[in-house]
């Protein structure tokens, strides 16, 4: 797995267009603040949408501080996914880093 700054997942995505954006918080929180063009899938029900995903695309997990994602992240790996990236920071770094309008909790 692979640990990426608020800043450097921003360059990254900008490059990478393709990659896929997965919050795993839970509904309150993803309405409270989201990146755009992530999908929203709470870590309740991870499980059950991995097989969703193929195992080598790009994933990048985010959750409000970057612990929950790793978790996420992990599981992934333990399931033969190649490419995962998690947001060190979560979605309170990008909000304080790149994205300053966006709101925090």
């Amino acid at each position: 797995m692979i640990e990426m700054t608020a800043p450097e997942l921003n360059e990254y995505v900008s490059e990478n267009p393709n990659t896929t954006l997965i919050d795993v918080r839970e509904n309150w929180e993803y309405s409270v603040a989201f990146i755009e063009k992530s999908i929203h899938i709470p870590i309740s029900e991870i499980q059950n949408k991995m097989h969703d995903f193929n195992e080598d695309q790009t994933i990048v997990f985010i959750c409000h501080h970057g612990v929950r994602s790793r978790m996420v992240g992990v599981y992934f790996e333990q399931n033969d996914f190649k490419k995962i990236i998690n947001l060190r920071g979560g979605i309170d770094s990008w909000a304080k880093t790149v994205d300053t309008n966006m709101s925090v909790y």
